[in-house]
This record gives C-alpha cells, sequence and structure tokens, in this order.
C-alpha cells in the first residue's frame, strides 16, 4: 500500500513540474498582474533608459509611476507626465510602443503573440526567455517570476540595441481607485501644463 501511495504522489509531483511551460508560468503571472482591483509595486530600472527608482500602481492598462524625478498617471488614453525639476506637466497620448518603454507591466500581454518562449528554472524562480519572431520593438525580454506567488521579480528588454531592466519587488494586490490614474491639477497649483496631443 505504501508502494501505492508513494507511486501516486510522485506521479503527481511530475505532472505537476511538466505542466509548468514557460506559457503556463506567464498566463499565471498575468493573472496576477491583471487582478481587477489593481496592484502596487516598488521598481528599480537599470540601462538603455537611464536609472530610476520608485512606486508604480497598475489597474488593467492604467497606471500610475512615481520616482524622485518625475510622476506619471495614465488612464488607459491620456498621460500626465509631471517633472518636479521643471514644475510642469506634459499631456500625451501615447503609442503603445511608447507606454512599452515606461510601463514595466506592459510586457504580460507581450508573450501572447509574436514571440519564441523557453524556460530555465534555478532556486525559487522561474525564468522565461522571449525572443521575437518579426520586428518588434521589444526583440528579446527574461523574465523572472517567483515559483511560488508568480510575481515578476525581474523584466529585463532588449529595445534596438540597448537593454534595461526592471527589478521589482513588494508587489501587493489590492483595491486601487480610477481617480488615482488621472493628474488633478489642484493637487499642483503652480505647475504649466504642456499639451503635446
Amino acid at each position: 500500500m505504501k508502494k501505492i501511495v508513494f507511486a501516486l504522489t510522485m506521479l503527481v509531483v511530475c505532472a505537476t513540474a511538466m505542466a509548468q511551460t514557460p506559457k503556463t508560468v506567464l498566463d499565471r503571472t498575468a493573472a496576477v498582474i491583471s487582478n481587477p482591483g489593481g496592484i502596487t509595486a516598488t521598481f528599480k530600472m537599470t540601462g538603455g533608459m537611464g536609472n530610476a527608482s520608485g512606486t508604480i500602481a497598475v489597474k488593467g492598462k492604467k497606471f500610475q509611476a512615481s520616482s524622485p524625478v518625475a510622476t506619471i498617471w495614465f488612464n488607459g488614453k491620456t498621460m500626465w507626465t509631471y517633472m518636479k525639476k521643471n514644475d510642469e506637466v506634459n499631456v500625451t497620448n501615447p503609442s503603445d510602443a511608447e507606454l512599452q518603454k515606461i510601463n514595466p507591466y506592459n510586457f504580460i500581454n507581450l508573450y501572447k503573440k509574436g514571440y519564441d518562449m523557453n524556460m530555465s528554472s534555478a532556486g525559487s524562480t522561474h525564468t522565461v526567455h522571449l525572443t521575437a519572431q518579426g520586428s518588434q520593438k521589444i526583440q528579446e525580454m527574461f523574465i523572472t517570476v517567483d515559483k511560488k506567488s508568480f510575481h515578476p521579480t525581474q523584466v529585463k528588454m532588449l529595445q534596438g540595441r540597448r537593454w534595461t531592466t526592471f527589478e521589482i519587488s513588494e508587489l501587493k494586490t489590492t483595491t486601487l481607485n480610477d481617480s488615482m490614474f488621472t493628474f488633478n491639477s489642484k493637487d499642483f497649483p503652480s505647475a504649466e501644463i504642456i499639451d503635446l496631443r
């Protein structure tokens, strides 16, 4: 009887291990990030687009990112970028390509179309390697995911000849109010607003 129980346990363990494909790992990560109420996290960005650190809140396509240099609000259509040094706000309607450079969580939809995938696992993480099949803006990505929580811990992407790396920590699912993704001029009464749409 013990041999049968052991054999069944091993079968379940093996089946679970084999079920972890690059796509299933990213599907589960996408489910975490797509929490209907939203998520918050701390990030550190290094590489081709400069260095920055701060916090980010994401709800669907909407996000707010804040760093010591700037705060960005995006409500799904319009983006407001407040530059603290100049006390000015640039208002734009960014393209998908522009959003990919700013929001580290945009990767979550990219893997579904136009990329070849493979995966390696070490310690407590899976790392999924994506390679573009065509001429996408992001030619290559490495997405590192915690094995237990399926929270992304690092996103490394190649655009042109430049690599940019996002280190992600303190990710939490939560319930965010939609108003936090829209710039409120009352909070910045002296800021110059420059409409670039």
